[in-house]
C-alpha cells in the first residue's frame, strides 16, 4: 500500500497526466487464447473430477501461461519466483485423488502467495528485498501450512512494493530490489498498486486460480481494487501471522485475492485458524467458521441496512457516478441506504498510525529476523539499512529508504508515545469510528470507493499524494474489509468497499456476493500498453 498518506493515489486517476487528448484506443497486447481462462475453483473441480484435468494438467497450464505473459508477452512481471516442486506436488495430489478421493475444495488447486510469505521448501523468502536473497524458512508459515493441508498446490510467490511498502515515502507501488517493477495488466504502464501487487496482477491476469497478499493499510484491498478483483482483508487474528514478514502486529494480516466472491470464501476458510505461535488468533476461537460458502447468498442486500461513508467519496467524479450506480443497485436488491453515514473520527489519526506502524516495525522485524536463525543473511533493521547503503545502486536507485530510518530511531514497545498513540488508533477507529456509527445506524455495512483507478508508474517521483480510498478505518480498527469490482474508468477497474464490526465475515460475504452476482463486473485484462482514455468505462 501506499503509507504515506495511507493510499496516495488519485490525483492522476483516469489518465490526466497526458498532455494531449487520446483520438485512437491503444491496441492490445497479442496473447493467446487460454483454457482456464476465469476458471473458479469449483470449475477447476469439475474438470479434475470428469477426468477432463488433473492437478497436473492444470498446474501446467498456469506454468506455461506465466511463462508466456510475465517475463515475456506483456511481461506484467508479477511472479519473483516459481516453486520447483509444484509439478511434483500436482502429481501426489493426482495420486491421493484417485486412492482416497479429494481432501475438500482446494484439492489440487495451484495458488501463487506474496513474497513475503515463509516456505520451508525451495524458495526463498525475501519481502522483495535482496538483503534475505538466499534466505530459506526454518518452517511454513501458518498460511503455508493450512495451503498444504487443504490439498493446495503452491505455484511459487509473487512480486511486492519491498518490505510491504514501508522503506520509503517515496516509492513507486509494485517495485522491489529483487523483483523490478510489477505492471498493472489492464494498462502495462498503470501502477497495479501495493503492497500485494504481483498477488493482485497475477490473480487478474489468469496466472493462477488464487493468490493470497497482505495487507497493513490498503496492501489486499488496494491492489484487489485497481485489479478488478475480489479481496478480503479479515479481522485481526481471523488468519495467523506466523511466519509472515511483519510491518505492524496491530494491523497485519494475510488474506484472499480472487476473481470471484465464491473463490474468496473457500479460500478464507482454509486460511482461518488457531495458531500457537500467534496469540491473537486466540481471541477468533468461536468466532471462526470453517465454510464460508454458506453465506453465498443472491438475495443477500434484501432487508440490509447498508450506511455510505460519504466523506471518502469526492476524489473522482467519475468513480463517484459508479458509486451512485452501486447504490442504486442495491436499493434495487432491496437494501434500505443511509446516506450518509460517516465516521465520527475521520481524519483523526492518520499520524497516530504511523507513529505505531514505525515503532512495532522495528519491533515485530527484528523478531522476525532473529527466528531465521544463524544463517539469515541478516539480523536486524539496522543491518538491511546498512546493506542497503552498500548496496544503493541496486536496491536504492529510484526511492531511498527514509520509513527505515525513521523505524530505527523508535525505541522499544515499552515507550509511552507508542502506548498513547495504540490506545489513539483504537479508540478513535472502533469505538469512536466504525463501531459508532453502525451501531448509530443500526448498519450491516458501510460502504466506499476502494481506491482510485491505477495511476500511471512514475519510478522518478514515486506515487503520488493525495488521492482517495476507504482502506485506512478498517485497517486501523483491525475489522474485516470486502472490496468488490464496481465497474471501470477509461478501461482500468473500481472497487466498492464492505466494511463492518469485528468478525463480520458472514455478512460482508452475503452483501459483496449479492451485490457480485446481480453486477458481474469483473472483466479480463486485455494488456494494453496504456490506458485507453477513449473508452466509456
Amino acid at each position: 500500500m501506499n503509507r504515506r498518506t495511507f493510499l496516495q493515489a488519485g490525483l492522476l486517476a483516469g489518465g490526466t497526466a497526458l498532455a494531449r487528448p487520446q483520438t485512437e484506443s491503444p491496441s492490445p497486447a497479442p496473447v493467446k487464447p487460454f483454457e482456464l481462462d476465469e476458471a473458479t475453483v469449483t470449475d477447476l473441480q469439475a474438470a479434475m473430477k470428469s477426468g477432463k484435468h488433473s492437478a497436473r494438467s492444470i498446474t501446467e497450464q498456469y506454468l506455461e501461461r506465466i511463462a508466456e505473459l510475465d517475463k515475456h508477452g506483456p511481461a506484467i512481471n508479477s511472479v519473483i519466483e516459481l516453486n520447483p516442486d509444484a509439478l511434483a506436488i500436482a502429481d501426489s495430489l493426482d495420486t491421493e485423488r484417485r486412492e482416497k478421493g479429494p481432501r475438500g475444495p482446494l484439492h489440487g488447486i495451484p495458488v501463487l502467495i506474496k513474497d513475503n510469505i515463509d516456505t520451508a521448501d525451495r524458495m526463498m523468502t525475501t519481502a522483495g528485498s535482496l538483503a534475505l536473497s538466499g534466505s530459506i524458512a526454518l518452517r511454513d508459515s501458518f498460511v503455508a501450512q493450512r495451503l498444504r493441508q487443504a490439498g493446495a498446490v503452491i505455484l511459487g510467490k509473487t512480486n511486492l512494493s519491498e518490505w510491504a511498502n514501508f522503506r520509503s515515502s517515496h516509492s513507486s507501488s509494485g517495485w522491489s530490489g529483487r523483483g523490478g517493477q510489477t505492471r498493472n495488466p489492464y494498462a502495462l504502464d498503470r501502477n497495479p498498486c501495493g503492497s500485494s501487487s504481483g498477488s493482485g496482477a497475477a490473480a487478474a491476469a489468469n496466472l493462477c486460480a488464487l493468490a493470497i497478499g497482505t495487507e497493513t493499510d490498503g496492501s489486499v484491498t488496494c491492489p484487489s481494487s485497481i485489479n478488478g478483483l475480489v479481496g478480503i482483508k479479515p479481522t485481526l487474528g481471523l488468519v495467523s501471522r506466523s511466519g509472515i514478514i511483519p510491518i505492524a502486529h496491530s494491523q497485519d494480516t494475510a488474506g484472499p485475492m480472487t476473481r470471484t466472491v465464491a473463490d474468496a470464501a473457500i479460500l478464507l476458510g482454509a486460511l482461518a485458524g488457531i495458531d500457537a505461535n500467534d496469540a491473537i488468533t486466540n481471541e477468533s476461537r468461536g468466532k471462526i467458521q470453517t465454510d464460508y460458502t454458506k453465506f453465498l447468498d443472491p438475495n443477500g442486500l434484501r432487508g440490509a441496512r447498508i450506511g455510505v461513508a460519504r466523506k471518502y467519496f469526492g476524489f473522482s467524479e467519475k468513480v463517484d457516478a459508479l458509486m451512485a450506480a452501486a447504490l442504486d443497485t442495491m436499493k434495487h436488491l432491496g437494501a434500505e441506504i443511509i446516506d450518509p453515514a460517516d465516521l465520527p473520527s475521520m481524519g483523526k489519526y492518520g499520524d497516530s498510525e504511523l507513529q505505531v506502524m514505525l515503532y512495532e516495525f522495528k519491533a515485530d522485524l527484528n523478531a522476525y529476523l532473529e527466528r531465521l536463525g544463524p544463517k539469515a543473511p541478516v539480523r536486524t533493521l539496522k543491518d538491511i539499512i546498512d546493506f542497503n547503503d552498500r548496496n544503493a545502486d541496486k536496491e536504492m536507485p529510484f526511492f531511498g529508504q527514509d520509513m527505515m530510518i525513521k523505524a530505527q530511531e523508535k525505541g522499544p514497545l515499552t515507550t509511552p508515545a507508542y502506548v498513547k498513540a495504540l490506545k489513539k488508533d483504537h479508540d478513535l477507529s472502533r469505538k469512536q469510528g466504525i463501531d459508532a456509527v453502525m451501531t448509530k445506524y443500526k448498519l450491516d455495512a458501510l460502504v466506499a470507493p476502494t481506491a482510485p483507478p491505477a495511476w500511471p508508474i512514475d519510478l522518478a517521483n514515486g506515487d503520488p499524494s493525495g488521492g482517495g480510498g476507504f482502506t485506512g478505518p478498517a485497517a486501523v480498527a483491525g475489522y474485516p474489509h470486502i472490496t468488490v469490482p464496481a465497474g471501470s474508468v477509461f478501461g482500468l477497474p473500481v472497487g466498492i468497499s464492505f466494511v463492518g464490526k469485528a468478525y463480520s465475515e458472514p455478512v460482508l460475504i452475503r452483501l459483496a456476493f449479492a451485490y457480485e452476482q446481480a453486477t458481474k463486473f469483473r472483466k479480463s485484462p486485455r494488456f494494453l500498453p496504456s490506458a485507453d482514455l477513449t473508452a466509456r468505462t
